[in-house]
């Protein structure tokens, strides 16, 4: 149920750009709102029904947000609402990653996944990734409001559908190329070979020996 679940949502969330541009360019934003509320709302059922009761105050708030967007976009017959998937996407995730730093950055949780014993300079590189993704989110969360309030439909769907997901990816690869050039630790996979030969692991007395 979970796997199904989750490659609806990311099915649906992939797609959603292009499907609001084929919508609006042959229907009405009420139409598109009502189809796209038709399309959202068995996964939301799927959601509730795969998730505990106790965990249903975290789970829900996302897809029942979008849900009510899309419905009152429909009522209202307003395209700018149909169109605000991304931006709240960009919001939630900003909560997010901005409420960690209050705490144990998520950064830093995900690299304690992999190796809990972290460094002080570690620590202090995780919490710094974690503000740079906030800024990412402020950023492409209003990229996409602008472009969709001023913008032509095509770029507000080009950007939200394929850009900002380069965007991200290039995020991703560029902080990870930083983290293996400051801390030279690596794996064993061809990337990390290929990292290791541009960035030779330091030399320390203990290795010398």
């Amino acid at each position: 149920m979970r796997v199904a679940l989750g490659i609806l949502n990311g099915a649906l969330f992939a797609v959603y750009p292009f499907a609001v541009y084929f919508g609006l360019t042959r229907l009405s934003a009420r139409g598109v709102g009502l189809v796209l509320a038709g399309l959202l709302l068995p996964s939301l059922l799927l959601r509730v029904r795969g998730t505990k009761r106790e965990h249903l105050r975290a789970v829900l708030p996302l897809p029942l947000t979008v849900l009510a967007l899309v419905l009152i976009g429909a009522a209202f017959d307003d395209a700018r609402l149909v169109m605000s998937l991304p931006v709240v996407i960009s919001a939630v995730l900003l909560l997010h990653f901005g409420g960690s730093l209050r705490g144990v950055p998520i950064v830093e949780r995900f690299a304690r996944i992999q190796s809990e014993s972290l460094s002080v300079a570690q620590v202090r590189y995780c919490r710094t990734v974690t503000m740079v993704w906030c800024v990412f989110f402020v950023l492409n969360g209003t990229t996409a409001a602008l472009l969709a309030l001023f913008a032509p439909l095509a770029l507000w769907a080009a950007y939200t559908g394929a850009g900002a997901y380069v965007l991200m990816g290039l995020l991703g690869a560029s902080e990870y190329i930083v983290r293996k050039a400051r801390f030279r630790e690596f794996g064993a996979g061809p990337h990390d070979r290929l990292l290791a030969r541009i960035f030779p692991p330091r030399v320390t007395d203990a290795s010398v020996r």
